[in-house]
């Protein structure tokens, strides 16, 4: 039976990712860019540090495919739902 090996994940090097990505969250509100410019990049990154805490802090990464399309395919369908939901939004 073969063995794999499991290296433990880089903890502080993720840390300073997240802190770099909120730091420029952060320096983004402070440019003054159009409100929906400025959402739209604060989603994304918002979800790429989601991804990075659930890949490697809940240890995700190192699990089965299948378990990451249960948690892709609900994000899948919101975002549908918002690009649906978008022409309906009356500017204000």
């Amino acid at each position: 039976m073969a063995t794999t090996t499991h290296t433990h994940p880089n903890y502080m090097g993720i840390f300073w990712v997240l802190l770099v990505l909120t730091v420029v969250e952060v320096g983004l509100t402070f440019l003054g860019l159009p409100k929906m410019l400025l959402g739209s990049l604060l989603v994304i990154l918002a979800v790429w540090k989601a991804a990075l805490v659930a890949m490697y802090f809940m240890h995700l990464k190192f699990e089965r495919k299948t378990l990451a399309m249960i948690a892709i395919v609900p994000f899948i369908l919101c975002l549908f739902l918002i690009l649906m939901l978008l022409p309906d939004i009356r500017p204000a």
